[in-house]
């Protein structure tokens, strides 16, 4: 197995491959290459392609020094290179940043396999995030499942739809005068009513109501 290591720190790569070595039964036969910015990066999934022997695994740093020349600014638009040049390549992403709206434009442009934020690592569940995606499993960490809930209950109430059923909810409308008030059908009410529901992580339309009050959506 081809595995790719790319973060600016040479510490944090020597780091992360003593992680992965420390286990031989979650790695098979592994190769392991370092690289320290965009460029150096960008040159060895280059040449690696042209020789016909593409790396399986890349394991890179969000905020890598960019390659101007190449357009590549940040450890984002090289993921996207290597998902155009390597489509079969598992991509583990890693952030030291929290912005929600960072979280969710990885997760929405570039689909990595694994995102995780850079102070949750330790050497035990790199091994294990490894293991997940190999496994073909896609792996957020708890932090980024937070960012992408936070922007998800957003997105849900930019919709006026959404907003108009909660109010209906809180005036103590049911479905069916929620459908006639609304125009829309009873189905469509309700599945808009179960997103709701998962993106604040309320089981019941009362406390969804309470919480969407809290928060200010109506």
């Amino acid at each position: 197995m081809k595995i790719l290591l790319v973060d600016d720190h040479p510490m944090t790569v020597d780091g992360y491959l003593s992680a992965l070595t420390k286990d031989k039964s979650v790695l098979f036969a592994p190769v392991f290459t370092k690289a320290y910015d965009c460029e150096q990066a960008y040159n060895i999934i280059l040449a690696a392609v042209d020789e016909g022997q593409p790396f399986n695994l890349v394991i890179m740093d969000e905020g890598l020094p960019q390659y101007g020349a190449k357009g590549i600014k940040s450890g984002s638009d090289l993921a996207q290179f290597v998902n155009k040049i390597m489509p079969n390549c598992k991509i583990i992403m890693i952030t030291a940043h929290t912005e929600v709206l960072l979280i969710y434009n990885i997760t929405k442009n570039i689909h990595p396999n694994g995102l995780v934020i850079k102070n949750e690592i330790t050497p035990d569940n790199l091994l294990e995030i490894v293991r997940e995606v190999i496994k073909g499993n896609q792996y957020q960490s708890p932090m980024v499942k937070n960012c992408i809930q936070e922007i998800w209950k957003k997105e849900l109430m930019i919709e006026d739809y959404n907003r108009q059923i909660l109010f209906y909810l809180s005036k103590g409308f049911k479905i069916k005068d929620i459908e006639q008030t609304m125009a829309i059908s009873s189905s469509a009410v309700q599945k808009r009513i179960l997103k709701m529901k998962k993106a604040f992580g309320i089981s019941d339309e009362t406390g969804l109501v309470k919480e969407a009050f809290r928060l200010g959506f109506i």
